[in-house]
């Protein structure tokens, strides 16, 4: 296997194709925290790697360190994470447990925040109930396109 890969390496013709789709491309990765500064972005990926769907469900965000609740409804979800509309924020980087319509339950990290709009999270841990529930609402959202 290295002898082809060294073969491709030395060949001038050979150019890598991009791994991530231009289409993934994410450039709004400015975070606001509730008194309009901006937070630091220490880690924030540039690049959603799945397709996010319209869908509005029920959300609740529980943040582990403060034991803060918030609640809202989401109006886009993906398989890494989703938008939830909401008046109440919390921080980038904070940790939650996110529970969305009772169903799928999961451990994720505030990644966006848009105060008096919502917060954008990212999925860290799902368990295997609530990946299948998430897959089954992606591909009945996939159909309905």
């Amino acid at each position: 296997m290295r002898l082809a890969w060294d073969q491709y390496a030395l060949d001038a013709r050979y150019t890598p194709k991009p791994r991530v789709p231009k289409f993934a491309m994410r450039s709004d990765t400015c975070m606001e925290s509730d008194s309009g500064k901006r937070a630091k972005e220490s880690g924030v990926r540039d690049r959603r790697y799945s397709i996010r769907y319209p869908l509005a469900a029920h959300g609740e965000m529980l943040e582990l360190e403060s034991g803060t609740r918030v609640c809202g409804v989401t109006s886009d979800l993906s398989l890494g994470g989703c938008f939830v509309c909401t008046r109440r924020s919390l921080e980038p980087g904070a940790w939650v447990r996110a529970t969305l319509t009772h169903e799928a339950k999961m451990l994720a990290v505030v990644r966006v925040v848009r105060p008096q709009v919502g917060v954008g999270v990212e999925f860290l841990d799902v368990d295997r109930d609530s990946s299948a529930t998430l897959l089954a609402w992606i591909e009945n959202l996939c159909k309905s396109r």
